[in-house]
């Protein structure tokens, strides 16, 4: 073990350099992958230099999250205190499923929980879990709706068409959840959003009003705070008001910015968080810890045991089911994802994660003012959004982030609203400064100097 730990210290070190010297790695096309790097496995073991030489190329050739370079993605860049935690997980290996085999590991994660809820004014019955990914929390969310809609469901199946309701900018993976939770993804309504990508309650309240009348059941609502492609944040308050005349389970998809309820400049884009039945956000993004870190949270944990509890003697064998998070939690053998955001809470702050949320939006509006000033560029974002949208002299933005990326000049990707492509630049990565952002504009126009690219 202590040369193996010699070994990813020298390779740790190795990727450092790389993320300095070669931010954005060449990329390797799909069809030749397998003849580039020797990926296969085989019977005899690789040894020494070779196991090495072969973990660097490996490392060469890999995207690099962490480099300045990186907009591609909602994530990026690293935090040490953070990275400290996630390696300690690591090699602790708990799993998170009884207090019995992580102890104070379980303590950790309560710790968490208790934090956020108060933070965004749930009661003292409100508890959650640490799930991978927010997709995962979003699913966790529609299941605890569907058991408070009818219990017998768990038992018997769905026998009724239930409806579920999302804006037609949120995460995709609302549809996709509904299949796996027996509803049907055509029983998800795509409702409409204003030019900010906002989610309307009156759009809302008329489907669920002709759903009713059809003789459906609609069930939950889905919110946002930061929707993918522009930002945007849904009016909690409003949804709030159609939900509860319903008696619909709301639940805010926060996976992109629901961090924002560490910043007291931007916590109003989610004022009624407390209205909400389930919140989840994603620290890896927002807060910089390395993936995957996916929090969610409810007003009563009476509903995650209603929904994931199972009696298991063989595994629960000791007294207080508080601290056996297998009841509470979809899974059962779970990684510790909740050590790395502890580790960075604790050395920083509350105070301190403030800040890294701060920053995000001061970068997204150094760019913004960066784009409003130069004629070149067309502006299709808005303010209090860390995703920046543009286009440089109306050259297509499909082939200007793949061209940036095979070249290996930026990592950007693309989105699109409305019928309009642009570029989407997310301010996210948490070692990106000022200075990374305007370089980054200057590397497009150089780029796209140099290799004459048309619109």
């Amino acid at each position: 073990m202590h040369n193996d730990l010699k070994l990813f210290t020298e390779l740790a070190e190795f990727l450092l350099s790389e993320e300095e010297n070669n931010p954005v790695a060449i990329p390797i096309e799909t069809g030749e992958l397998y003849n580039r790097l020797d990926l296969e496995l085989t019977n005899e073991p690789l040894i020494g230099e070779d196991f090495k030489n072969l973990l660097k190329e490996v490392i060469k050739s890999t995207p690099k999250t962490a480099s300045k370079t990186f907009f591609n993605q909602l994530f990026g860049g690293r935090i040490s205190k953070a990275t400290l935690g996630d390696l300690l997980s690591v090699m602790l290996n708990n799993s998170m499923y009884t207090y019995k085999v992580a102890g104070p590991q379980v303590g950790v994660e309560k710790a968490i929980l208790k934090a956020v809820g108060e933070r965004i004014g749930y009661g003292v019955q409100s508890d959650g879990t640490i799930a991978p990914g927010g997709s995962m929390c979003n699913y966790m969310a529609m299941l605890m709706a569907r058991d408070v809609f009818d219990g017998s469901i768990r038992n018997n199946g769905i026998t009724r068409k239930l409806i579920a309701y999302t804006s037609d900018t949120s995460h995709y993976s609302v549809t996709k959840n509904a299949s796996f939770v027996g509803i049907g993804r055509h029983q998800v309504r795509a409702v409409n959003t204003n030019n900010r990508g906002e989610m309307l309650a009156a759009d809302l309240a008329r489907q669920i009003e002709d759903d009713i009348s059809n003789g459906y059941h609609p069930f939950f609502v889905n919110a946002t705070a930061g929707t993918t492609v522009l930002g945007a944040f849904d009016n909690i308050k409003d949804l709030s008001e159609v939900s509860k005349k319903h008696q619909l389970w709301l639940h805010l998809d926060g996976a992109y910015c629901g961090a924002v309820i560490f910043s007291k400049s931007y916590k109003h884009l989610v004022n009624g968080i407390e209205l909400t039945d389930s919140f989840s956000f994603n620290a890896h993004k927002m807060l910089g810890t390395p993936l995957s870190c996916s929090i969610l949270v409810t007003q009563n944990k009476e509903h995650l045991y209603q929904s994931f509890s199972n009696e298991a003697d063989y595994l629960y064998q000791t007294s207080d089911d508080d601290f056996n998070l297998g009841k509470t939690s979809l899974q059962c053998g779970r990684r510790n994802d909740a050590l790395k955001l502890w580790t960075l809470w604790k050395a920083v702050g509350s105070k301190g994660l403030e800040t890294i949320v701060d920053h995000q939006f001061h970068l997204a509006h150094v760019a913004r003012d960066y784009i409003s000033k130069h004629s070149d560029y067309t502006l299709y974002s808005f303010e209090d959004s860390i995703s920046v949208c543009f286009n440089y002299k109306k050259i297509s933005a499909k082939v200007l982030c793949t061209k940036l990326y095979e070249h290996s000049k930026l990592m950007v990707g693309y989105g699109n609203f409305k019928g309009e492509t642009f570029v989407r630049l997310v301010t996210i990565n948490t070692k990106v400064e000022t200075n990374d952002i305007l370089r980054f504009f200057k590397t497009i126009e150089t780029f796209v100097d140099s290799e004459n690219l048309q619109s």
